[in-house]
């Protein structure tokens, strides 16, 4: 049997008010479980009306599509994994708590737990009280199961079959053989380092039942996408797209389609309802309306949340009020395509920043090319890790992991590697001629004593006339200005490294005198290592270095102070 959870056409059909969730593949299985489904009622509603009289019809095809896809003469079910991407208040826990208690009203075993899991306490008991409430306000219903609040556990008392909700901060998910299990708030496990780990154990069970599934529902993060989250959101992208060809797999995402984004056409009201599928019923247009005028003229990034839980609009930099200013031109100065190697060989001269800090904290490397002709400002940065920064910043790990995997960030076990693989760098820069004789090479005074003992090692050749230690805090104003004004110029291009976009978003300002300083105490745990690095390297291309390097006025610049 054949059938695809492919929908390439999904944009026009959203912008058309049509289906992107694809017919059942089994219509009798399909038809028997949306027939218990639509007789849940919804308790929180005037008169506690029924799914059927409430529901908008994309809520009936999706639960067609679940129980749609189970074979009942084989026992197996055919799709096997389901993202929900949605704005918020499109009854996104209703709908969640009336697809498990028809799972577990339809459950042929005996003893089978089915499993919501929540990311934290206040999630899971929003997501057990609609179901407790579903059971409570239907009389066949609460003769047929027993509701426990204080474990959030609904139990049929004949077959012992139950609907557990965990939430993952409190309660433990070992052990389980959940047969079908949703993920509530999937947004928030990718804040998580370990949620890959939790849902192999919450999903365990399911080896050994080919009924199975599991649904994932989402909102769009408040912050940029990470982790688990930004894992299967990109799967089910492509799946979707028909550029992955995975058939027990289905994302039904409900957001705009590139060309609205580019054209910012998602600020228009009568485009609200392409993510929000239940305008008119449990979202209000006219509220969405007021509550994006109030944050148009905002700058402390409440618009971007607003934005990304209400209209499903990913967030790139995490624009604040007191961010730096070149943050609002990063992303359009991006040059796809630009890596080290091409940045080299499109250079006259290069100049290099380091910044770094302990064993717990990330070592920044940026390399700053100048192009012939053009003059423009070629820019390429990287970082390396410890392992140890896994367990001491465990809020930025999945973050970590997210950049690791995309090539900018190196994880190292054994301090020194990362310092090794810098100077390796710093020294085919060298050899390829690239390097000024004086000056090339800006560093961040405090702890970079192992950085300047392997550059100038005998066997590495790097002299101390080529490394200046960049003056810090206030006297990084000029560095600082430099690289907003070419970066909003276009006199800068980057390669457009998710790790750099992330450092520049959590670099803050902070006023001191006549000057502005960026620093690593204003930003938290946050990283701005490789932005840090880059306005070293800025300091010394700002020089206007000249093979040997033009030093006219090296000394009476303030912002420099010689090792």
């Amino acid at each position: 049997m054949e059938w695809s959870t492919a929908c390439p056409d999904w944009a026009q059909r959203l912008v058309d008010r049509e289906s992107i969730i694809p017919p059942p593949i089994f219509v009798d299985e399909a038809e028997r479980a949306l027939a218990i489904f639509m007789e849940l009622r919804v308790p929180d509603l005037p008169g506690k009306p029924r799914m059927a009289d409430c529901c908008d019809e994309w809520v009936l095809d999706y639960v067609r599509c679940i129980f749609g896809a189970y074979d009942g003469e084989t026992g197996r079910q055919l799709i096997r994994e389901f993202g929900l991407l949605i704005s918020k208040k499109n009854t996104k826990s209703t709908i969640a708590a009336g697809i498990m208690l028809t799972a577990l009203i339809l459950c042929w075993r005996e003893e089978e737990e089915h499993l919501i899991l929540a990311p934290t306490r206040e999630v899971a008991d929003n997501a057990f009280k609609p179901a407790a409430a579903m059971v409570r306000a239907d009389e066949e219903l609460s003769a047929m199961f027993h509701i426990q609040d204080h474990i959030r556990t609904i139990t049929d008392r004949t077959t012992r079959n139950s609907l557990k909700v965990v939430a993952a901060d409190t309660d433990t998910v070992s052990g389980k053989k959940s047969g079908k299990v949703l993920v509530d708030e999937l947004w928030v496990f990718g804040k998580r380092a370990n949620a890959e780990s939790m849902f192999m154990e919450a999903l365990g069970g399911q080896i050994s039942r080919e009924e199975g599934w599991v649904i994932y529902l989402t909102t769009q993060s408040d912050e940029p996408p990470a982790g688990v989250f930004k894992e299967r959101l990109s799967y089910w992208r492509d799946v979707r797209d028909g550029k992955i060809l995975d058939p027990k797999t289905l994302g039904v995402l409900y957001e705009f389609p590139q060309q609205m984004v580019v054209g910012k056409e998602y600020l228009k009201p009568e485009n609200f309802y392409i993510t929000n599928p239940n305008i008119g019923r449990s979202v209000s247009a006219e509220w969405l309306e007021d509550q994006l005028k109030k944050r148009l003229g905002s700058s402390d990034g409440s618009l971007q949340k607003f934005l990304a839980k209400h209209l499903n609009i990913e967030i790139g930099l995490n624009l604040r009020s007191d961010r730096w200013a070149g943050a609002d031109h990063w992303e359009a100065a991006t040059e796809s395509g630009m890596s080290l190697e091409s940045l080299l060989e499109r250079s006259e001269v290069v100049t290099v920043g380091i910044d770094g800090g302990g064993l717990d904290d990330l070592l920044g490397l940026t390399v700053l090319g100048r192009e012939p002709g053009t003059r423009r400002w070629l820019h390429w940065a990287h970082a390396w890790a410890h392992q140890i920064v896994f367990e001491r910043r465990k809020d930025i790990a999945s973050v970590l992991r997210d950049f690791e995997s995309a090539g900018d960030l190196t994880v190292v076990d054994r301090p020194g590697d990362d310092v090794q693989a810098v100077a390796d760098i710093i020294c085919d820069i060298r050899d390829r001629g690239l390097l000024p004789e004086k000056f090339a090479i800006g560093v961040d005074a405090a702890g970079i004593g192992d950085i300047v003992d392997e550059l100038t090692t005998e066997e590495r050749g790097i002299v101390m006339e080529q490394i200046v230690a960049i003056s810090q805090g206030w006297k990084l104003n000029g560095a600082i200005k430099t690289t907003e004004r070419k970066v909003a110029g276009g006199e800068l291009v980057h390669c457009g490294s998710a790790l750099m976009s992330w450092s520049v978003s959590n670099a803050r300002i902070v006023p001191q005198g006549n000057a502005i300083t960026i620093t690593k105490q204003a930003s938290g745990s946050a990283k701005i290592d490789p932005l840090m690095s880059t306005f070293d390297a800025v300091s010394l291309m700002a020089l206007n270095p000249e093979g040997a390097g033009d030093l006219q006025g090296f000394f009476d610049n303030p912002i420099m102070v010689g090792i």
